[in-house]
């Protein structure tokens, strides 16, 4: 089992391979009683979590634009143990960014809700991988994606101008590996505000607090997540 990327840069991938493997993890099965002792201690923390199910990867390499890898659903206490044991050498985190970008060119960014496990931090509205994100046995990182938008923020990424051959890039990092891509919409930043606030106010626990615009590599927001920092940095210099 391997973690073999570049770590710290952006890369284009022109593939993703990413199988299911329907064994339990290696990292679940060998720590049980630690992550249940520690389900205990988040959730006294935050009683509104919930155990549910995500992917966690035991393999993840990319060669020649081409990222493959292999994941295991677990529980979410799993992955909760996990991010307090990042640096375990058996598993790793992947996760998909659509990136919106307005019409006027801002960034469309979202604040997480105060209920959430990352309370206030500002991201691309994303999700972990899921049962449903997988196509016989391979994740469908655009159903993740558009799944995750509509989820958090009501927009369908339908919506976004059509870009043949629009590539993916992923960043690996420490604390694991974002693979995101640009979806251009056509109404400007004030317009896709107003669409998300309006959504957000008839959501009875929503999962952001709203929506936060990016106008510049200068205007980055409070609590900004680190991995977003680069993301941001690369997109205004690389309009096209």
């Amino acid at each position: 089992m391997s973690f073999d990327l570049p770590q710290n840069v952006i890369l284009p991938v022109d593939e993703i391979d990413v199988r299911l493997d329907p064994a339990p993890h290696p990292f679940e099965r060998d720590n049980l009683p630690a992550i249940d002792k520690n389900w205990l201690h988040e959730t006294a923390i935050n009683p509104h979590i919930f155990d549910g199910a995500v992917a966690l990867l035991s393999e993840l390499s990319y060669r020649d634009r081409r990222l493959t890898g292999r994941c295991h659903i677990v529980r979410y206490a799993t992955f909760m143990y996990w991010r307090r044991n990042r640096l375990t050498p058996n598993a790793g985190h992947a996760f998909a960014h659509a990136m919106l970008v307005a019409g006027d060119g801002a960034l469309v960014a979202i604040r997480m809700g105060p209920k959430t496990v990352n309370a206030g931090r500002v991201y691309f509205a994303a999700g972990s991988f899921e049962l449903e994100d997988f196509r016989d046995g391979q994740v469908d990182v655009a159903y993740n994606m558009r799944r995750e938008v509509m989820e958090e923020i009501g927009i369908d990424l339908a919506e976004a101008d059509s870009q043949p051959g629009q590539r993916h890039y992923l960043l690996a990092t420490g604390s694991g590996t974002v693979i995101f891509r640009r979806y251009r919409m056509q109404a400007n930043a004030n317009q896709l505000i107003n669409r998300i606030n309006a959504f957000v106010a008839t959501q009875e626990e929503p999962e952001i607090a709203g929506p936060v615009i990016i106008h510049s590599a200068n205007d980055l927001p409070d609590d900004i997540a680190p991995h977003m920092k680069p993301l941001v940095e690369w997109h205004f210099s690389n309009p096209a």
